[in-house]
């Protein structure tokens, strides 16, 4: 992978200050005690899952986080046009670059639902700019893609339909597992819905975030243009900015 990996667990280290190892000689005996990377970002480790429910002792914490939804758009008519194994490689492309763009700041890939994907930032890892994270992030994403559409189009594939909408929110999530049949470890709240009818509303190859994110990542998002939305589920117009 492109991205940098660390050699050892920045989950652990910067919430418990314990190098754990993750790849070297020394990582080899923890392994043998389950303890490797996470996939949900393999910077961190399957101790930082396990903090969520066992060592923190608690079903769900309250965090101060970024959520970032990345939506590919044109998966449905893309579907009816060519072969399902090419159909089914080009998701895997968008989960691939959409994973490498999340880890590489420090964000944590936490769902994959049909041609979405769900990202947060802050947690395990902390970051104080974790909505910059989360909007560069954003960015390598789309990049990312345009280059694959690229690549697609040289094959000779009709990637004109091939675009990406993300939405981005930051503030206060409730963080654990929910459910009772099946347990889901993820995070729920307002920020989660505002990130997800921002994906929505984006279009294809097109950012969009609220102003609690154009407020904490004012760096990257200082010449973005903000207008009112209607978004499902809330009763007043929502501001958004393209960035």
């Amino acid at each position: 992978m492109s991205f940098s990996q660390s050699r050892i667990c920045k989950g652990c280290w910067e919430q418990m200050r314990i190098p754990v190892p993750l790849r070297g000689p020394a990582s080899i005996p923890f392994r043998a005690f389950g303890i490797r990377p996470s996939r949900m970002n393999p910077n961190t480790c399957t101790i930082c899952e396990l903090m969520f429910t066992r060592v923190m002792k608690a079903r769900k914490i309250t965090v101060d986080v970024t959520v970032l939804f990345a939506d590919l758009r044109g998966y449905t008519t893309l579907s009816q046009s060519l072969s399902a194994d090419t159909v089914s490689s080009m998701l895997d492309d968008f989960y691939d670059e959409c994973a490498e763009a999340i880890w590489e700041f420090d964000g944590l890939l936490n769902k994959t639902v049909g041609d979405a994907v769900m990202a947060i930032f802050n947690f395990p890892i902390p970051r104080q700019d974790h909505a910059e994270c989360a909007v560069l992030a954003a960015r390598e994403i789309q990049r990312r893609c345009r280059l694959r559409r690229e690549l697609h189009a040289a094959e000779g594939l009709d990637g004109s339909e091939f675009g990406v909408g993300i939405g981005i929110d930051s503030g206060e999530a409730s963080f654990g597992e929910f459910g009772r049949s099946h347990r889901d470890l993820t995070a729920i709240g307002t920020v989660v819905n505002t990130a997800t009818r921002a994906q929505a509303a984006a279009e294809a190859g097109g950012i969009l975030v609220t102003t609690a994110v154009r407020e904490r990542a004012h760096s990257q998002t200082a010449a973005s243009i903000g207008r009112e939305y209607r978004l499902k589920g809330f009763d007043k117009p929502v501001e958004l900015y393209a960035v």
